[in-house]
């Protein structure tokens, strides 16, 4: 009995110190009084974890890891996708939470050497085409917020990962603990105060998740990026990836993005168009499946930074329009090589003058892509045609149709030289050997004429 009412006397004490706090705080009274503070405490690592997840999910579109990590028809993350590169063929990995087969065994540990080191989970050497040196510059908690995301959210799926077809030596995969000595810098991102917080976030997004530079940047010695950000003239200044021509996003007047404004990168990013251009080919599929997903500010901030870096190629002045081939193929004059195919196959679309349909059909007048010193990208797409991003802004995409079908190389080449040269174009003279090279690494066959 003594003992019993010592117990209660030690509550009632402790209760009456606890009252001067209580009194001084009234949600955490109300909280005491609901009898909920284990619910409360429960709580807050379940909607950390949510938040985690969340934001995981987010830069998992900033990355577009979906689209590399998943195969025509194939699951989403279970890797498969082939990945052409100037020595062979790789695979992307199965990045879903399968225990065998994917990340499923991975420790946080594993998960971020892979992610920042190009190392997998048994010590396997990953070959740069995932481009783990620009994620390497990744801030610890996205690394976290992303493992959390896939292994929390992502289906697992049992899908063996296919073994790389590379040459001799770039076979041997213990070469690239030399690649990984020589170019992978695995300093983080420094915020630049003077820039202000716009730029700093942009220079992130552009440099790290969202890796631009690994299809926009030259390659060097061993096909290695010539620059990771803005100090290098190079960076981001155009490459040429997969046999499209990846544009130079530096601030060049006539084939970078000096002519355009902050708002319109912006604009492009999320809808796939603007003003001065119309996704196609390789953008259309990150716009589609990527940036149209960001947030206002991220897209802001991605079109600050971009606009702060000079051109690389000098073009300081804009582009000058020239009416003369606008006021020749109103007349039907088709003296030009290339200006009749233009009237009957291009004209409908892009109009005598050139300029197009602002946002639906792109202006050639002027475009940094039939500006670009190489016409990869233009071949591309009159062999095989092109789509414009499919974004939720938009009620449908748009079909460019191929005329590989119909147009010989040379009808092509000449095409495509009459637009590089014409309303005020000064851009060099496309040769009926590179179409025709083109073509057969396409698989682009021309239709005999009398099946046409």
């Amino acid at each position: 009995m003594a003992r019993a009412i010592a117990a209660r006397l030690r509550r009632a004490r402790a209760l009456l110190a606890m009252l001067p706090a209580l009194a001084a705080s009234p949600a955490v009274f109300a909280q005491a009084s609901t009898a909920a503070p284990a619910i409360a405490t429960a709580a807050t690592p379940a909607a950390h974890a949510s938040a985690q997840i969340e934001r995981g999910r987010y830069l998992a579109r900033a990355a577009n890891c979906m689209a590399c990590h998943t195969s025509a028809n194939g699951a989403p993350f279970a890797g498969g996708l082939p990945l052409d590169t100037p020595v062979g063929r790789v695979y992307s990995t199965n990045i879903t939470p399968d225990p065998e087969t994917g990340i499923g065994a991975y420790t946080f540990a594993d998960f971020d050497r892979a992610v920042r080191r190009g190392i997998a989970r048994h010590g396997e050497r990953l070959y740069p085409a995932m481009p783990y040196p620009s994620y390497a510059r990744m801030d610890d908690r996205d690394v976290e917020a992303l493992f959390a995301f896939l292994q929390a959210e992502v289906k697992p799926v049992r899908q063996d990962n296919p073994d790389a077809d590379m040459r001799w030596p770039f076979s041997m995969r213990w070469l690239l603990r030399v690649w990984n000595w020589l170019f992978l810098d695995s300093a983080p991102i420094q915020a630049d105060a003077a820039k202000g917080e716009a730029w700093n976030r942009g220079a992130y997004l552009v440099q790290a998740v969202g890796h631009c530079g690994a299809c926009h940047t030259p390659r060097g010695v061993l096909f290695a990026e010539k620059a990771l950000d803005e100090r290098s003239r190079d960076f981001l200044s155009g490459a040429q990836v997969s046999g499209w021509s990846a544009s130079n996003l530096t601030g060049d007047q006539l084939t970078g993005l000096g002519s355009w404004s902050a708002p319109e990168i912006a604009e492009y990013l999320r809808t796939g168009r603007n003003v001065h251009a119309t996704s196609f080919g390789p953008m259309s599929e990150v716009i589609s499946s990527s940036t149209q997903y960001l947030s206002d500010p991220d897209l802001q901030a991605i079109a600050v930074y971009l606009k702060s870096l000079p051109g690389r190629r000098g073009e300081t002045q804009p582009f000058r329009y020239d009416a003369s081939t606008a006021a020749q193929l109103a007349e039907g004059r088709f003296d030009a090589a290339g200006a009749r195919q233009y009237a009957q196959y291009c004209m409908p679309c892009h109009g005598a003058n050139g300029k197009g349909f602002a946002r639906v059909f792109p202006p050639l007048a002027g475009n940094a892509t039939v500006l670009d010193p190489s016409p990869a990208s233009l071949i591309n797409l009159l062999l095989d045609g092109a789509v414009t991003a499919r974004v939720e802004t938009a009620p449908t995409d748009y079909h460019m149709p191929g005329y590989g079908w119909t147009l010989d190389d040379q009808e092509l080449a000449n095409v495509l030289t009459f637009i590089r040269t014409s309303w005020g174009n000064g851009a060099t003279p496309v040769d009926a050997a590179a179409v025709a090279r083109r073509r057969a690494e396409l698989g682009s066959a021309l239709t005999a004429p009398a099946e046409r």
